[in-house]
C-alpha cells in the first residue's frame, strides 16, 4: 500500500490527469498518478505517431496551464521552431510531447510531489484504489480522469473488424486496395481516412453514420468571436435556435460558434432536464461538426478523397454486421427509406465515437450499484455536482470522489477540448485545496 495517504490519486495518465497532478503539486498537493499504458502525459488524444494528425485548435489556445494562454507556443518555438505559427495547427504529437515536458518540468521543481505508477485500477474502495495485481493505494481523494473509452459499437463482431482503430497495430492488415468501411463519419473517421491514405491505402471508402454529416472545417484566418445577442440567449430553445440561424443567415458562422463557446457549459448547466433531452436527440450531431472543427489542410484531404470517388459519406442505421476472416458485410437502412442495403468490403473500422458507459464500466458499475455514484437523468454519464464531485445515490455529493475530463461530460457538457479541461482542473485543485484544509483544520 502506497505510504503518503495525504495524497490525492488520480486515476488515469492523459491530459487531464498529469495536469491534474502538475497543477495540484504546484499547489503543494501530492499525488499518485496511475496509467494504465505507462505512458504519461499524452493518453489516446496525443500518443499518435503520425504527424499529419493535426490539432483540431489553434496553438496560441492550447495551453495546458490556465492564465497562460501562450504556453504552449512558447514551447513550439524553443523546442520546434518550424510549427511554431501561434495560429497555425500543431501535430497532435508534438502536444503530447509538450504536456510531457510541462508534468517532468513540475516533478524536477517539486521533487516528491508526483509518483508515477504503471498499472490498471480495478475497484475504488473509500479513497483506496486496488490495481488488478493487488496492489493498494491510499489517498484523501480520488480523481477519475479516464479518457475516452473504445468505441462500442462493432465491438464483438470479430473476423475482419477493427473495434478499436487506436489500438497498436490496428490498421496494419489493411492492404493498398482494400475496400473501406468505417461506422461514424465524425473527427476519428477523419483521422483513419488522412493516415490511411498516408501510408500507401489507395482504396474505396464508404463512411456511414446517422445522419451523414462530416466535421466543418476552421476558416483560414483566426475566427473573431461575435457578439451573442439576448435572444440567443434566453427564452425558449426553439426560439434560441431560430436567432441562432438569423444571425448566421448572412455571412459565416463561425464567429457565432467562437462567442458561444466561453457560454456553452453555462447554457448547458442552466437547461431543465426536457431541453437537455431535446438538444441531444435533436442538435447534438450537428453541434457536434460545427463546434468541433479540423485544421483547413485536413479537410482539403477529406475533401479530395471524396472529390476523387475515394471516399462516399452516407446516412443512415447499421443493421447488422457479418464479419468473417476475409471479408465483412454490412446491412444498413438509408435515411427515409424502409430497404435495407448490403455493402461488402475488406474492413470495417468502428470510428462511432467514445463508449461511455459508466453502468457497464467495470471500475464505475460497482460504485452505481453500491449506491457511492448514480447516472445522470439522461444517461450520459456519471452524475456529478457543479465542483465536479460525484453524486451518490440520494444526491450528495461525495467530498472524495471526483470525475475529470470527457468522462464529466453529462455535468459540464464542455470538457473535451483542452482549453475546457484546463479550466476545469484550476476549479478541481481549489476545491481539494479547500476541502484538505477544512479537513486538516477539523482533525
Amino acid at each position: 500500500m502506497s505510504q503518503n495517504s495525504d495524497q490525492i490519486v488520480i486515476v488515469g495518465g492523459g491530459f487531464s490527469g498529469a495536469m491534474a497532478a502538475a497543477r495540484l503539486a504546484e499547489r503543494g498537493l501530492p499525488s499518485t498518478v496511475i496509467d494504465a499504458g505507462g505512458d504519461f502525459g499524452r493518453g489516446v488524444a496525443y500518443s499518435t505517431p503520425f504527424d499529419g494528425h493535426l490539432l483540431n485548435v489553434r496553438s496560441n489556445r492550447m495551453s495546458a496551464v490556465e492564465r497562460r494562454p501562450d504556453d504552449f507556443a512558447d514551447w513550439l518555438a524553443r523546442h520546434h521552431p518550424d510549427r511554431a505559427d501561434p495560429e497555425g495547427f500543431a501535430p497532435r504529437r508534438l502536444f503530447g510531447l509538450y504536456v510531457q515536458n510541462r508534468l517532468a518540468a513540475v516533478e524536477a521543481a517539486r521533487p516528491g510531489f508526483i509518483t508515477r505508477t504503471t498499472g490498471r485500477v480495478s475497484a475504488i474502495d473509500g479513497t483506496t484504489v486496488e490495481l488488478d495485481d493487488g496492489r493498494r493505494i491510499a489517498g484523501r481523494a480520488v480523481v477519475l480522469a479516464t479518457g475516452n473509452p473504445a468505441p462500442r459499437t462493432a465491438s464483438g463482431s470479430g473476423g475482419r473488424v477493427i473495434g478499436d482503430p487506436w489500438a497498436p497495430g490496428a490498421l496494419d492488415g489493411i492492404g493498398g486496395e482494400d475496400r473501406l468501411i468505417i461506422i461514424g463519419t465524425g473527427l476519428t473517421m477523419v483521422d483513419m481516412a488522412v493516415w490511411l491514405k498516408a501510408r500507401g491505402w489507395r482504396g474505396t471508402l464508404l463512411a456511414l453514420s446517422r445522419r451523414g454529416l462530416r466535421p466543418r472545417a476552421h476558416a483560414d484566418q483566426p475566427e473573431t468571436p461575435a457578439a451573442v445577442s439576448s435572444d440567443v440567449m434566453r427564452g425558449p430553445a426553439s426560439r434560441r435556435l431560430a436567432a441562432a440561424r438569423r444571425v448566421t443567415r448572412d455571412g459565416d458562422w463561425r464567429p457565432l460558434m467562437e462567442g458561444l463557446r466561453p457560454r456553452t457549459g453555462a447554457l448547458w448547466q442552466a437547461a431543465d432536464l426536457k431541453t437537455r433531452a431535446r438538444w441531444v436527440r435533436h442538435l447534438r450531431p450537428f453541434w457536434d461538426v460545427h463546434r468541433h472543427r479540423i485544421a483547413p489542410a485536413i479537410a482539403a484531404d477529406i475533401q479530395a478523397l471524396a472529390d476523387d470517388g475515394r471516399l462516399t459519406i452516407v446516412a443512415g442505421r447499421v443493421v447488422s454486421v457479418d464479419a468473417t476472416d476475409q471479408s465483412v458485410t454490412l446491412d444498413w437502412r438509408p435515411k427515409g427509406r424502409a430497404g435495407v442495403e448490403a455493402t461488402a468490403a475488406d474492413w470495417l473500422i468502428d470510428c462511432t465515437g467514445p463508449g461511455h458507459s459508466p453502468a457497464r464500466d467495470p471500475l464505475t458499475a460497482p460504485l452505481i450499484a453500491a449506491g457511492r455514484a448514480r447516472l445522470d437523468p439522461l444517461g450520459l454519464g456519471l452524475d456529478l455536482d457543479d465542483r465536479g464531485r460525484v453524486r451518490t445515490a440520494d444526491g450528495t455529493p461525495d467530498p472524495a470522489l471526483f470525475v475529470l475530463g470527457p468522462p464529466a461530460r453529462a455535468t459540464f457538457w464542455e470538457t473535451i477540448a483542452v482549453p475546457d479541461i484546463r479550466k476545469r482542473i484550476e476549479d478541481l485543485v481549489e476545491t481539494l485545496a479547500q476541502t484538505l484544509a477544512e479537513q486538516g483544520a477539523s482533525a
